[in-house]
């Protein structure tokens, strides 16, 4: 292993612990989208400190950061992703606490040795990864062109093993209203609209929709208003809904059924209707193989083993949104030697665990490594990118 190389190790080991307190105030200070006030303060402090100058709020998430560090000497600009938004009600139930820390620690570490190599160094914080209020804020990051002079985008999540980048499946969580006339329900029904039939239907055509989708979709929803009481007739109804695809194309058809559903029920029923996004949607995860190779490679040199992944989509997340413009990485690094499932109470235990917060300097490593092989490699970026275009376009396929 050459010198630079040895240097950004040395740098994980020695401000390690540093990160790792960090990690562990977020976990007990935890915090939903829109509100990691605490998380992108200490974070962004933290690399302000280190000597990235810093944009606090940023692409509109007023929790959102981007942390920008650039050497004089030209070269391409990698970016570390950060997330630290906790679930409602259970906490840090999705290591985000870890995956914040990790990713910070992976651009210092990579920022430590940048000048000499050339190039830009990046965090991006994005708030809101499980969604909520102003959620899924990597989608703002690409829309409003944050990535636009990006070459390649790194993060690892907290899981169960360490596992290469996983397929998942696009999203677009959507409001579904419904707006009627009341009426007395039993003295003069004929006078009223029912905003919940109206909902009940389109819950009852989702549900006959399904058997003529492709088996990757899935569509899922609850009632959140179905009128005030038994005794009048609803005149407002709404409901909310994920609308899942393993492709972006696949997503676009599926939700104009649905669209054409809320249409018709609003028809029948001679309610007013509207079908909208209450958040960014999220685009589905296009892995570029070769990316993850090197990703891979690094971290076998630490003694660890690595899966391939699941080939099948899982989930949503808002690196889809990333890997759909550059090309992006996010495997899973281990935090926990039990099967333990995400978003659950024993995950929010591995989330401040030794093993746990040993990840952070690991994925730091691993992550800074990967970076900086394609620093020094442009044909190997080169390669990652035509890879990455290819795949985009052929998603679905």
């Amino acid at each position: 292993m050459d010198e630079i190389r040895k240097r950004i190790i040395e740098f994980a080991d020695r401000h390690g612990d540093e990160y790792k307190e960090i990690a562990l105030k977020i976990h007990e200070k935890p915090e939903v989208s829109n509100y990691e006030f605490f998380a992108s303060e200490i974070l962004s402090k933290k690399l302000a400190d280190e000597g990235f100058e810093i944009e606090l709020p940023a692409a509109g998430h007023r929790t959102g950061f981007a942390a920008r560090y650039k050497s004089g000497k030209p070269g391409p600009v990698m970016c570390f992703l950060a997330e630290y938004d906790a679930l409602a009600g259970l906490g840090h139930g999705c290591g985000h606490n870890l995956f914040g820390a990790t990713s910070s620690l992976a651009g210092t570490a990579l920022k430590s040795v940048i000048d000499e190599v050339g190039g830009e160094v990046r965090v991006y914080g994005t708030p809101g990864e499980e969604g909520g209020e102003n959620g899924s804020a990597k989608g703002s990051f690409v829309r409003e062109g944050y990535f636009k002079d990006v070459d390649a985008a790194l993060s690892a999540h907290p899981g169960v093993g360490h596992v290469l980048t996983e397929k998942t499946l696009g999203c677009a969580p959507v409001d579904i209203e419904f707006w009627g006339k009341s009426s007395h329900a039993a003295a003069a029904p004929e006078k009223g609209i029912n905003a919940l039939d109206a909902l009940i239907q389109t819950y009852n055509s989702i549900n006959a929709l399904r058997q003529h989708l492709p088996d990757d979709v899935r569509i899922h929803g609850i009632i959140t208003n179905g009128g005030k009481a038994p005794n009048a007739v609803p005149d407002y109804a709404a409901a909310k809904f994920y609308i899942r695809a393993a492709s972006a194309g696949t997503l676009d058809d599926v939700y104009k059924k649905v669209e054409r559903i809320v249409e018709a029920s609003a028809l029948a029923m001679g309610a007013k209707g509207r079908m909208q996004p209450y958040q960014n949607r999220v685009e589905n995860m296009v892995p570029t193989p070769l990316f993850d190779s090197i990703y891979k490679k690094n971290m076998e040199l630490f003694g660890e083993k690595v899966s391939e992944p699941l080939n099948k989509s899982v989930g949503s997340t808002d690196i889809g949104n990333v890997s759909q413009v550059i090309p992006a990485i996010q495997p899973k690094i281990n935090i926990s030697d039990k099967d333990i499932k995400g978003h659950s109470v024993e995950f929010v235990e591995a989330s401040c665990s030794k093993k746990g917060l040993d990840s952070i300097v690991l994925g730091a490593k691993v992550l800074a490594l990967t970076a900086l092989d394609l620093i020094e490699d442009p044909e190997l970026l080169k390669r990652i990118k035509e890879e990455h275009k290819y795949m985009v376009e052929h998603q679905g396929e």
